[in-house]
């Protein structure tokens, strides 16, 4: 073996940790060579160290270089940091930075930090700002949600069944915190309702459907949303039932079943009443057969005490008789 003096050991330690470091930079450099060249040449900046601390931040280096180009050769500056933080904030880079692109082939006023606010409200952006361009037209009610007409009741009873298309566009400045395209489809579907509810025959209506859409054009239905309401149009509209006539049918069948109801109670009520005279009529009888009992009492009475002698009690007797014979005469009771 040949001893290696102090010195050489660490000059080899140092030539390996260059080596090392070497293998590293080259590696890297390979890794990075082609983003940076290629940000080089579009004329977006960005330095090797910068995409080396991206990997490291684990941001995707080739989702910012793309951003950065894009930008650059719309003519919009966007420093690379702005797009870390939104990428790292879990945001749609790409996305937000085709909306600032299109947003400023519109001449529509759009900085990044709002269309990285939108795009973290959950919005997209980008069909945001095309919407701007191109205005978006909305079916009420959504015949995704399982209805497909919105019926709505005239003075005189008539139902009639619309639907709508809503034209509107988006509002950028109201997207952060503004109401959806549900809202939208909501107040649509009550103005139309409250505009059909109010007129006086059903045939207004048909005769000028434009009423309903200039009247609820009119109540401002777009505040507080994210959309700007350019038209509403009636698509088509049909006359229903006539809601008036059953609600007259069915009162009318009900004011029947309760006025037999109470027909009934009173024929009860006449029934219990008839049962409780008979009852008492049964009362008042078994009271007189109670009195006829006493009747050979008293008389026996009187003969114990003398007051009644034989004469009279027979002659008590043919007075009885005869009034029994006048009686079943006449067709009344026999008396006992």
């Amino acid at each position: 073996m040949i001893d290696i003096p102090g010195g050489g050991a660490a000059l080899i330690a140092l030539i390996a940790v260059i080596a090392v470091a070497a293998i590293i930079f080259l590696m890297l450099f390979f890794r990075f060579f082609g983003l940076w060249f290629r940000a080089l040449l579009s004329g977006a900046h960005v330095g090797l160290s910068r995409l080396v601390g991206m990997w490291l931040r684990h941001v995707n280096p080739g989702v910012i270089v793309d951003a950065r180009i894009m930008l650059s050769k719309a003519g919009i500056e966007v420093s690379s940091d702005l797009l870390e933080t939104h990428f790292l904030a879990s945001g749609n880079v790409r996305k937000v930075s085709q909306a600032l692109v299109a947003a400023n082939k519109a001449n529509i006023p759009l900085p990044f930090q709002r269309a990285a606010a939108i795009d973290l409200a959950g919005r997209d952006v980008l069909e945001a700002v095309r919407t701007s361009v191109n205005p978006k037209v909305i079916d009420c009610p959504d015949p995704a949600k399982g209805k497909h007409t919105i019926d709505a009741v005239a003075k005189d009873g008539i139902q009639l069944q619309v639907k709508a298309r809503v034209t509107v566009r988006a509002n950028i400045e109201r997207l952060v915190g503004g109401a959806t395209e549900e809202t939208i489809i909501a107040r649509v579907g009550e103005g139309i309702v409250t505009t059909i509810g109010s007129a006086e025959s059903y045939k207004k209506v048909l005769e000028n459907p434009d009423t309903i859409s200039r009247t609820v054009l009119e109540k401002g239905l777009d505040a507080g949303t994210a959309f700007e309401i350019l038209s509403i149009d009636i698509a088509d509209i049909d006359v229903g039932t006539n809601i008036g006539a059953k609600l007259q049918a069915d009162q009318a069948e009900a004011d029947k079943r309760r006025f037999q109801a109470e027909a009934e109670k009173r024929r009860a009520a006449a029934q219990a009443q008839e049962q409780e005279m008979l009852a008492l009529v049964q009362e008042n009888r078994a009271k007189v057969v109670l009195a006829e009992a006493q009747i050979p009492l008293a008389i026996a009475e009187a003969f114990k005490n003398g007051h009644l002698g034989v004469m009279d009690y027979y002659r008590l007797k043919n007075v009885q008789a005869d009034t029994d014979m006048r009686s079943s005469i006449g067709g009344g009771t026999k008396s006992s």
